[in-house]
Order: structure tokens, then C-alpha cells, then sequence
């Protein structure tokens, strides 16, 4: 059994004065897991993947205000998927594989609807009558059938979680990658709302749109092939 790191291996003391009252298996992930952590949080949240690529349409069709729920939904629920994944789920899944084909095939027919929506989003000024965005709880549940998301959250849970930490280690995980989501896919939604003047024409929105709903598509792509 590891031995528990001092204080200052830990990013979660300053001055020796503990930030948040883990139990002490909690404070061994050293300054260099939490590095690391951070920067795959970052970086997988960034990039493109069909979260960032529906906050973007929503943003544009909507506006940031009215996509915070989406926001909060992906964010908050792709954490609750990584805690559940950290305690026991991943061995689930590798134990009956039929599990992952069957997600794979429910997340297929779920994305082609959301591309078929965002296809079809009226103006924003018509969103009332031709659309509305997700909702808090259908973004969490999204986190389930989103490969990209399972990928994250299953790696984050694998590398980064303190050796020998339990249920803690993967409440912390998933936690400090919330942290990091949220801002980041933040910022999608934010360039949404950028390109919405750019947009005002009919024309312009049902290109965007379409376009949006297309790259939405070529996602599937790596998953059968």
C-alpha cells in the first residue's frame, strides 16, 4: 500500500494548510498527476467532438443564455458519468462487451436525430416556434451514449485517479475534470453567439445549420470504422 505524499506533493495544500478535507489517500495525487489531469481535461474538452459541436449550434440559434442548462448538463453530467465509471462501471463494461455495442448503436440513432434538429433549428428569433435547446437532463443523459465522452471520462479514471483511493479517488477525478469542462465547452457556445450576426440572413443560418449537422455526422465516422 502507498504511503500517503507530504503536503507540499499535494495541490490540494497551500502554505501546508489543506484547501478541502479529503481523507488522506485523497491528497496523493502529486502535483504532477494533477498537472497531467489537468491538461487531458483541457485539451479533450477543447477539442472538437458532438458536445462543443451542438453548444456551438445552440449558441448561434439560441444564445449562451439560453444554453446554460445544456452547459451545466454536459459538464455536471459527464462528471456523475466519470464518478460511476471510477467506482465500478468500467470493469462492467469490460466484463459484457455487448454493453458498449449496444451503446454504440443507441448513440448512433440518437446523434442523427440531433443532427436532423440542428438541421432544421429555426432562427433565433424564431426559436420559440421552430426549437429549443437541450435541456439540463437530456445533456447529462447525452454523456451516456457520446463515445468521446465515455473515452474521457474512462481514461481520466484509469491514469489519473490516486492509486488505491476507492470512491474518493474517483469523486476527485471526476470533480476536477468538471472544473476544467465546464469553462472549456463554455467557450463553444461563446463562438456561437459570435457568428449569430454573421448569420442573420435565412441563407446563411440554414448553411451553418446544415453544416453543423454534417460534422455532427462524420463523428460516427471512427467509431465504425
Amino acid at each position: 500500500m502507498a504511503t500517503p505524499t507530504s503536503s507540499r506533493a499535494s495541490p490540494f495544500f497551500v502554505l501546508g494548510c489543506p484547501l478541502v478535507m479529503f481523507p488522506a489517500y485523497a491528497t496523493q495525487m502529486t502535483f504532477d498527476l494533477f498537472s497531467a489531469l489537468i491538461i487531458f481535461a483541457g485539451v479533450s474538452s477543447l477539442t472538437p467532438g458532438p458536445n462543443n459541436l451542438m453548444l456551438m449550434a445552440s449558441g448561434a440559434n439560441f444564445g449562451v443564455r439560453r444554453t446554460i442548462p445544456h452547459m451545466l448538463g454536459i459538464s455536471l453530467g459527464h462528471a456523475l458519468m466519470g464518478f460511476l465509471l471510477g467506482i465500478g462501471l468500467i470493469a462492467v463494461f469490460n466484463a459484457y462487451p455487448v454493453i458498449k455495442q449496444a451503446m454504440l448503436v443507441i448513440c448512433s440513432v440518437y446523434l442523427l436525430y440531433l443532427a436532423w434538429k440542428i438541421a432544421n433549428a429555426a432562427a433565433p428569433k424564431d426559436a420559440k416556434t421552430g426549437g429549443k435547446p437541450l435541456t439540463f437532463l437530456q445533456a447529462a443523459a447525452f454523456q451516456w451514449v457520446n463515445p468521446k465522452a465515455v473515452y474521457m471520462a474512462i481514461t481520466a479514471q484509469t491514469y489519473y485517479a490516486p492509486e488505491g483511493s476507492g470512491w474518493w479517488g474517483a469523486a476527485l477525478v471526476a470533480a476536477i475534470f468538471a472544473m476544467v469542462n465546464l469553462p472549456s465547452v463554455s467557450l463553444w457556445a461563446w463562438g456561437g453567439t459570435q457568428v449569430r450576426r454573421w448569420l442573420a440572413t435565412p441563407s446563411r443560418l440554414r448553411a451553418f445549420n446544415w453544416t453543423m449537422a454534417l460534422a455532427l455526422v462524420a463523428t460516427l465516422i471512427p467509431i465504425w470504422t
